[in-house]
């Protein structure tokens, strides 16, 4: 049973009136994934616009209560609980990390419908939980196998953060590569926060992999591709991360890039029409000095949209009716055209290589 026990300092927002359905979205404004934030909450802000544009969710206003999904996950929960208790918020979306997710997902216990929108280790099945990132089935496996198939790429080490997504991400990798052949070289985690990577390209180059697995978060892949460049692995190494975006390519410098590569359901870059059509929205409507557009930021579109549209297909904002509507649910998105599986959003997913600051696209998986 859930406590509404509101934390201290926590200052609730007032309720706006029946006309209002408030939504909090939880994204990351400090920490190592705090470079994501700007992107996510722009990104979201165009969402709500969009719906209450559209007439609003069964004829009321859109409204986003932000929460910082970079505090200790304990914080954050806290705070999502507290505007439940309170009657603030009616949903919940955003992109956090899964060990954020791990804590939020028992406290909120489905008494609103959550939507989180990071691309994660698999596995999530909580009632009210609705997913729409890429999960290792659809993004980490086929990409092990065109490394395998077309550069004959076998042979890999993998660095990650200490948490739940990268070592149950790189449980999936072992199973991948045993199917193909394909070996894991060495395995290492840093703490989050982490900016000194000399003792582990030390053992990445001792491991004699032909590539990284990088499942490091955004600040901590920043730092850990400069000193890879800097201490000259990316002439013979490569690297694929499946989170790296164009925020973490600019931070790291056009001089880092080389040999990296990532797979994610959007670029901004990617040549279809929804997603021409969503990047030109979107600097329309922020201007040219928008925080930049990438896959993570427009995830946090999709929470709202998608949201949205099992709200409008239930005519009901609660989690079991939402619930009863949701398998096959589909409609069109920057992505392309999505659709609602088991509570995951079943997506289109790129293979994308870096050159220099901006990501090429070379196939769908």
């Amino acid at each position: 049973m859930t406590l509404c026990v509101a934390p201290k300092h926590l200052t609730v927002p007032p309720l706006r009136g029946r006309d209002v359905l408030n939504m909090a979205l939880v994204i990351p404004l400090q920490g190592p994934a705090g470079i994501f934030g700007p992107s996510c909450e722009s990104c979201a802000a165009l969402a709500m616009e969009e719906v209450n544009a559209e007439g609003g969710v069964l004829g009321r206003e859109l409204n986003l209560v932000p929460v910082d999904g970079g505090a200790a996950p304990a914080i954050v929960a806290a705070e999502v609980n507290a505007l439940i208790c309170a009657g603030a918020i009616e949903a919940v979306t955003g992109w956090h990390i899964s060990a954020v997710r791990e804590v939020v997902a028992p406290r909120i216990d489905g008494r609103v419908p959550y939507a989180y929108t990071a691309l994660y280790e698999g596995g999530e099945h909580r009632p009210g939980v609705f997913l729409t990132g890429e999960t290792p089935d659809q993004q980490l496996g086929p990409t092990l196998d065109w490394f395998a198939s077309t550069v004959g790429v076998r042979q890999w080490t993998i660095v990650g953060d200490d948490y739940v997504w990268p070592r149950r991400s790189a449980r999936a990798a072992r199973h991948y590569l045993r199917q193909i052949g394909g070996t894991v070289c060495d395995e290492m985690y840093v703490p989050l926060g982490t900016t000194e990577f000399s003792e582990v390209l030390h053992r990445v180059e001792a491991s004699g992999c032909e590539a990284v697995l990088m499942l490091l978060i955004g600040n901590d892949a920043v730092e850990f591709n400069r000193a890879f460049s800097a201490s000259g692995l990316d002439r013979d190494v490569l690297r694929f991360s499946s989170l790296i975006d164009e925020n973490v390519l600019l931070a790291s410098g056009a001089e880092n890039t080389r040999g990296l590569m990532t797979s994610a359901g959007y670029f901004e870059d990617l040549a279809t029409t929804s997603g021409l059509d969503f990047a030109a929205t979107y600097f329309r409507r922020f201007g040219p000095d928008a925080p930049v557009l990438n896959s993570l930021g427009e995830s946090c579109y999709e929470g709202v949209r998608l949201l949205t549209e099992l709200m409008r297909r239930a005519g009901s904002v609660e989690v079991t009716a939402l619930t009863s509507v949701s398998e096959g649910l589909a409609y069109e998105s920057p992505r392309g055209t999505v659709e609602l599986r088991d509570r995951h959003l079943r997506q289109r997913v790129f293979l994308a290589a870096a050159n220099g600051l901006l990501w090429d696209v070379i196939q769908e998986l």
